[in-house]
């Protein structure tokens, strides 16, 4: 049995946004440290063969 992820107001608790490391992945954490997220640990990174990929979790804030 799965169960359902934890929300806030609809929103995931926890988020690991991930993509090529470029201005659109940075757009993305900022805009979700806009929407009350936090950051939450360093950026991770590697390499695919072809470009550098991030990821960076961001959690809301317990109430």
């Amino acid at each position: 049995m799965t169960q359902e992820p934890q929300t806030t107001e609809g929103r995931l608790r926890y988020r690991l946004l991930t993509g090529p490391d470029d201005a659109q992945f940075c757009r993305r954490v900022s805009n979700a440290l806009a929407d009350g997220y936090r950051l939450h640990g360093s950026p991770a990174l590697t390499f695919d063969g072809e470009q550098v990929i991030a990821a960076q979790a961001v959690v809301l804030p317990e109430d």
